[in-house]
This record gives structure tokens, sequence and C-alpha cells, in this order.
């Protein structure tokens, strides 16, 4: 099943060209925070261009119980939107995903990450250029880190995209919420252009691509 949906994605990717609302880290979340506690949920971390479309993508996904917009992979301690457009501070745009891995693996969570955007373009998607736009997993344990580096392998032994997935494997060592206005930004400012031109194609994909795999409303 996982080999056939990495092909169905990787014949996605070649055809096309990323709702339960979500507002605080599950640490900051009491029942969310006791769930993974208690091994009910687990927590993934991705970079894959501007978190508003890798964020509505997830939040499509059955089993997903919650996707916030962060930053990851830097220095600079409790860095701003603004510090973040810079470029300078080393980290990534990225949205942590709370999942029920009862309902979805870490596996499948792997394969709508790598969907919904381009993974062989360093430090950019599409004309969003620069670090803070890189594409990468950063693993919350070794198992995620051995689930990724298999899959990127499998994918550039494949030649899945053409050319070579150069997605970043990295430990997550910090996550710093983004501001409230972009937590759900794309639900909240559909009609905004660069919602309606680069959010909504990549939604478009991975609703097409994972139909059997969305929230039924």
């Amino acid at each position: 099943m996982l080999k056939k949906r990495i092909f169905i994605s990787i014949m996605a990717f070649c055809l096309v060209a990323c709702v339960s609302p979500s507002s605080s880290n599950p640490q900051n979340n009491p029942n969310l925070a006791n769930m993974e506690n208690q091994g009910q949920t687990k927590t993934a971390t991705f970079g894959a261009g501007c978190f508003w479309c890798v964020e509505v993508c997830f939040q499509q996904i059955e089993g997903v119980k919650m996707v916030v917009s962060g930053y990851s992979g830097g220095k600079t301690d409790k860095p701003t939107y603004k510090d973040i457009c810079t470029g300078l501070t080393g980290h990534a745009e990225v949205c942590q995903v709370t999942f029920d891995p009862k309902v979805i693996s870490f596996e499948e969570i792997l394969e709508v990450f790598w969907t919904a955007h381009d993974p062989t373009t360093l430090n950019r998607q599409g004309n969003d250029a620069g670090t803070q736009y890189r594409s990468v997993v950063f693993y919350h344990d070794e198992s995620q880190k051995a689930a990724a580096e298999k899959m990127k392998q499998a994918l550039n032994d494949a030649n899945a995209f053409g050319k070579p997935v150069v997605t970043e494997i990295s430990p997550l060592t910090n996550f710093f919420k983004a501001e409230n206005y972009h937590q759900n930004y794309y639900n909240e400012n559909s009609e905004q252009p660069y919602c309606v031109y680069v959010a909504k194609p990549k939604l478009d994909k991975v609703r097409k691509v994972f139909k059997d795999k969305l929230k039924k409303n």
C-alpha cells in the first residue's frame, strides 16, 4: 500500500505543477499534550515552503488533529515573521502536525509532505526563495529519522521527480509558534491572491492524490 501511494504521489507530481482550525502548539494544549504523553498522538514537523500552503494541505487529512505554523531550525530565540523574512535567522517556515498514529502513520504523513511541494529545489518553492523556504523534515525521534531517510532514498533511487530530492533531514531542536494571524491562514483568507494562485493548486493536488484519506467534513 505504501509503495502504491508513493507511485500515485509521484504520478500526481508529474501531472500537476498544497479542516479543522489550528491555533496552538500541542505543548500548550492540555488535552493534546496529555494524549501525546499517553502515546495516543504523535507530532511531526515539516518545512515545505510557505507554511500557509503546508498547513491547509495537512488540515485535509483524516487522522490529523491539529496543524500549527511556526519556525524551526535556526539560532534566533523567539523569531518574528519579520526576522524570518530576512533569511538570516536560519529558521525555516514549518508546520507541526499532530496526528493519531492509529488512523494515519508517519510514513503516510511523509507522503503528503513530499506530494505537497517540490523537494528538488534548494532553498526555494516557486518564487519564494531563501533558506526559510527550504524543504526539511525535522524529526522528533530516531524512528522518524529512519523513515524519512528511507523514503527519500527510495524517491531518489526511482528518480521520482526527475531530479534529486534535496530535502534536509535534521533533528528538531526548537519550534516557535508563528504569529496568530498566520494560523489557519488559508481558510480565513482563501480569496487572497497568494492563496488563489499558489496555495490552492497545491491543495487541489493533495485532495486529488489523497482523496481516500480526506476528512469527511
